[in-house]
């Protein structure tokens, strides 16, 4: 029995873990979170992500070793790969922890994206901003998601307010982008190789967080951003599934980051899919054939943020399926989801509705 290994303890680790059971696989979570939601139906090792006789035993456990967060330290991820397979492999990690290597990668690779730029002091700052203009966005180049850590410039007076409230760290400045659209794409590199790509989710922010993903397979942008996909995730000899968040403007197709995990915006997936974002990531880094990634009908996810509705209230629409992540409540945190799919497009849209007014009246 294959025995995989996961560093995070989260919402993403615990949907990991119950794709993985079916498939007769056993897990180990390492989390420093006594009451890490990831660690149902797992053993938990509870611990900070850089103690190295947790990682050493994490090691010694496990077959295999993956993650489910990029803020996780890359050396605790190196360590690790030191002494057990680890996908996906660190580099991806260390890349995608620093935006501004990130960035640099997708423009070696001749991938579309906006105009960035290195800030190292405030002096840097004014002068950057002086030469590109506003509005602009402001972000730390580490420990950024659900859109902490950044700040949109619109005046020269949230400069000064800017570089204090972001902590005097480096950053990056980035031109704004006036987008039709977000999307992102969701893909799975096997160890031999082999890419899948799920089809295009189309997703809607609020306070950078996201609220709602569904699914376009027939959207006019899915060829070219499997191509910004493949090319990264050849790049890297990448295995497991990577989520690449996108802009639309007019015909452009921007990148604006990836995530080397698996990701919020594929949840539909779990069940409008062939086969999960989950289950295809499970089995890449356990280095057995990927699933198809087929959509199944018409698919949706939504959120739930800060709290939740009943679960009385959720199951009692047609089509959707709940996901509550054990989380107690707290404004501003995905504490759980639902999903709708249908073949039936009107009663879909109808569901999708229902669904989006009950996380909307009790989000905070």
């Amino acid at each position: 029995m294959i025995t995989i290994g996961i560093v995070g303890g989260g919402q993403l680790a615990r949907m990991l873990v119950l794709a993985g059971l079916p498939l007769g696989l056993r897990f180990v979570v390492l989390d420093p979170a006594a009451d890490a939601c990831g660690a149902a139906g797992a053993e938990h090792l509870c611990s900070p992500f850089d103690d190295r006789a947790a990682l050493d035993q994490l090691a010694q456990r496990c077959d295999v070793v993956t993650y489910e967060f990029e803020n996780i330290p890359a050396e605790a991820m190196a360590h690790l790969a030191a002494q057990v397979p680890v996908y996906p492999k660190p580099q991806a990690l260390a890349i995608s922890r620093d935006r501004l290597t990130e960035k640099n990668l997708f423009r070696e690779l001749g991938i579309d994206l906006p105009a960035y730029f290195a800030v190292d002091s405030k002096a840097s700052l004014e002068a950057v901003v002086a030469l590109t203009g506003l509005p602009a966005v402001l972000k730390t180049r580490t420990l950024g998601y659900d859109g902490k850590g950044q700040f949109v410039l619109r005046t020269a007076a949230d400069v000064d307010t800017a570089w204090q409230q972001l902590g005097k760290v480096p950053l990056i400045l980035e031109g704004f982008v006036p987008f039709d659209r977000e999307i992102s794409v969701v893909a799975v590199r096997s160890r031999d190789g082999e890419v899948r790509t799920w089809p295009i989710s189309e997703n809607v922010h609020q306070a950078g967080i996201l609220r709602q993903a569904r699914s376009m397979p027939e959207d006019a942008f899915a060829q070219q951003a499997g191509v910004y996909a493949r090319r990264i995730l050849q790049r890297l000899d990448y295995v497991g599934v990577m989520a690449l968040e996108l802009f639309c403007v007019g015909d452009r197709l921007l990148v604006n980051e990836m995530a080397p995990r698996v990701h919020n915006s594929g949840h539909w997936t779990i069940e409008g899919a062939a086969t999960s974002q989950f289950e295809n990531h499970i089995r890449a880094v356990a280095g057995w054939p990927l699933g198809s990634t087929a959509a199944q009908d018409h698919a949706a996810m939504v959120n739930f943020i800060g709290a939740a509705p009943t679960s009385e209230a959720v199951l009692a629409l047609t089509d959707v399926h709940l996901h509550d992540y054990g989380k107690a409540p707290r404004a501003g945190r995905k504490i759980g989801h639902a999903t709708v799919h249908s073949v039936d497009r009107l009663r879909f849209e109808s569901q999708l509705a229902q669904l989006k007014s009950l996380a909307d009246a009790v989000a905070c």
